[in-house]
């Protein structure tokens, strides 16, 4: 097994998104001999309400950022407008995910339907060979010519978890320069720097880049309205109300606006959100342990595996590894944990590995619990 890089030099577009990473990552790519053309996807059709202050990846001074250091770098550069498909692909899903009572992850989403679905596809169209990006994983070329995905070399940065959607054929035309640097964000800063990219000192971004103030249970009010409803123990006994079920997440504990504590005085947190009875139950932390769960439209990063097998999983995107046995029957991922866990959440994308080999990714459906029923979408 062999990493890449690619033995000619190729037809790059280089997704630049106005940060640090991703104009490294292209200045990079040209470096190396390629033939790059930078790209800054305008995903909004009034980029003014998207975030402002260099925190996002969707506004106008991101896309000037963007064009800058295409002009350091000295390559073409272009903004194609994909905000339609970003509204109905990510922040349409994102919005009827919670109102069913879910927990998507918009960024896994924006990796499967818009960088490697729509760029990929309009760039191969165009005669690219390859989109390039700023995410810390590896692609690995192995002797059959077949591709894996890998975590990035330093751990402290991999971001494999997102990138658990794409498939062997869209590994096959991804680009991650940054995957194999065993350097710290302070020397990629700096190299951005000795580079002269102006980006050098510019922020990540942490929050959801569509949502401006960083508001969630704001933004999905503006757009579901309120809905009055009950909070409930898991007696079904009345504690609270809430102004809709949608602003709330399976482990949640603060912001719950309980009226009196719970009998053993122990804090409290979601259990389960039932968007049918418009109801949020609520109990202890140990209510919260996952044995097992279940997961849809698994993705894999090549050939899906066959028969039961040990993995570890990854539940969130900042989230540590977990020992688990996985097997797949008609199409539904079956995942038993060696230890419970919680903060799990239907919705959440589930993300299987092999050692440092990204195996592929599922939505999660459904869990089974040690104290409780089993929680369901």
């Amino acid at each position: 097994m062999t990493q890449t890089p690619p033995q000619r030099p190729l037809r790059v577009l280089a997704a630049m998104s106005g940060g640090v990473d991703s104009a490294v990552a292209a200045a990079r790519a040209a470096e190396a001999g390629h033939d790059v053309t930078g790209v800054h996807l305008a995903l909004s059709a009034n980029p003014q309400s998207f975030r402002t202050g260099a925190r996002g990846c969707c506004t106008i001074e991101d896309s000037r950022d963007a064009r800058r250091a295409a002009d350091v770098i000295g390559i073409p550069f272009y903004v194609w407008d994909l905000a339609e498909r970003f509204r109905e692909d990510v922040v349409d899903d994102f919005v009827a995910e919670y109102e069913a009572g879910r927990t998507p992850n918009p960024c896994l989403r924006c990796n499967e339907k818009i960088k490697f679905a729509a760029l990929l596809d309009k760039a191969l169209a165009l005669g690219f060979d390859a989109v390039c990006t700023g995410h810390y994983a590896t692609v690995v070329l192995n002797e059959d010519g077949t591709r894996e995905l890998h975590r990035a070399s330093d751990m402290a940065k991999d971001q494999s978890y997102v990138l658990g959607v794409l498939d062997e054929k869209q590994l096959a035309h991804a680009m991650f320069p940054l995957g194999d640097t065993l350097t710290t964000k302070d020397e990629i800063r700096a190299e951005a720097e000795r580079r002269g990219l102006a980006v050098a000192k510019k922020p990540d971004s942490h929050d959801i880049c569509f949502i401006a103030d960083g508001d969630t249970q704001g933004f999905l009010a503006a757009r579901l309205g309120k809905a009055e409803g009950d909070i409930v123990d898991e007696s079904g006994t009345k504690v609270g109300s809430h102004e809709g079920a949608y602003g709330f997440t399976i482990g949640q504990r603060k912001g719950l606006r309980i009226g009196h504590p719970a009998a053993d005085g122990k804090p409290r947190y979601v259990l389960d959100i039932s968007p049918v009875n418009n109801t949020v139950t609520v109990g202890p932390a140990e209510a919260l342990d996952v044995t097992a769960l279940t997961a849809i439209k698994p993705r894999w990063c090549g050939t899906a595996p066959e028969g039961p097998g040990r993995y570890t999983a990854q539940l969130r995107a900042h989230g540590g590894e977990t020992p688990v046995s996985a097997a797949l029957e008609d199409g539904e991922l079956t995942v038993a944990f060696d230890e419970p866990v919680r903060g799990v959440a239907p919705g959440q994308a589930i993300v299987l590995y092999d050692g440092t080999r990204v195996v592929g990714s599922a939505t999660i459906a459904a869990t089974t619990r040690r104290t409780a029923a089993t929680a369901t979408a």
